[in-house]
């Protein structure tokens, strides 16, 4: 039977620990804080900024929301960029991306103090995950496959794993951290050849090419582990992975849902980025 990787578990466990944590840091009189920089009014961005919230009211993280308009000039998004990071109350920094071609991402990324970086834009923290440091802040997404297969203590060291996404958000950082845990890693992507031959002989298949249920169970044997990173809709409005879970589960050894699996993992760490981001800033 096919085992289910469901996310509220390991959610549970990393939600416990950070109120254990944010427990600690208070008898101290310090409350972890965290900034999120908004430009416009993107319906999915204010879900997913609404979410974040609760789940800090829950935890006992502090939220700031700085919201600007997309006309608004580059240097005076800079400077709320700039304002933002020198804020001591403000220990993780948060920008809701893709933002206007006109407001220089890649200066934007440069500016954001790397100790404040919980969201792994700032390159020097991206480099330290290809050196194989740990005292940056990885990739949320990416951190969260990591905890979940080591939640369901899904071995890695040894295991070959396909990843199948090739950017540096997801993809290439993934791979890095897959190897640093002992596995052996190949990267696929759109232009890859004879890709069902390739997963088919993997004994874990992350999927992260946002395409809905574009894998059926001719990718995967019976022994694969399945994560699926894709959010998807389908044409009734229906949220789904890259994979077809209908058809797959009960053809593999575990599989995670969508909704339900990594997702909601990857805004724990993100979380969990935080308070690591207040511990540090500290010492």
């Amino acid at each position: 039977m096919t085992q289910i990787l469901k996310g509220k578990f390991p959610v549970a466990q990393l939600k416990e620990w950070m109120k254990q944590e944010t427990e600690k840091l208070k008898t101290g009189g310090i409350v972890p804080g965290m900034g999120i920089i908004r430009v416009g009014e993107s319906p999915d961005d204010i879900a997913y900024e609404n979410n974040i919230i609760r789940n800090c009211k829950d935890i006992g993280i502090q939220v700031q929301v700085f919201q600007t308009s997309p006309n608004t000039s580059p240097d005076a998004f800079l400077d709320l960029v700039r304002n933002v990071n020198n804020r001591l109350d403000i220990h993780g920094i948060l920008i809701f991306r893709p933002l206007p071609d006109s407001f220089q991402i890649d200066s934007v990324k440069c500016l954001i103090q790397p100790q404040k970086d919980i969201d792994c834009i700032q390159p020097e923290n991206l480099l330290k995950i290809f050196e194989g440091k740990t005292d940056g802040f990885a990739p949320c997404t990416p951190e969260a496959v990591i905890e979940m297969l080591k939640y369901y203590q899904i071995p890695l060291q040894g295991a070959h794993v396909v990843v199948i996404n090739r950017s540096m958000v997801v993809g290439k950082p993934l791979a890095m951290m897959l190897l640093q845990e002992g596995a052996t890693v190949t990267i696929c992507h759109s232009k890859t050849k004879n890709l069902r031959e390739i997963t088919s002989q993997a004994d874990i298949v992350i999927t992260a090419v946002g395409k809905p249920k574009i894998f059926g169970a001719e990718y995967f044997h019976d022994r694969t582990t399945v994560i699926d990173v894709g959010i998807n809709y389908t044409e009734d409005g229906k949220i789904c992975g890259d994979v077809n879970y209908e058809e797959v589960y009960g053809k593999v050894q575990r599989i995670t849902p969508v909704p339900g699996g990594v997702g909601g993992l990857t805004t724990a760490v993100l979380l969990k980025h935080v308070i690591e981001a207040c511990k540090r800033q500290q010492i």
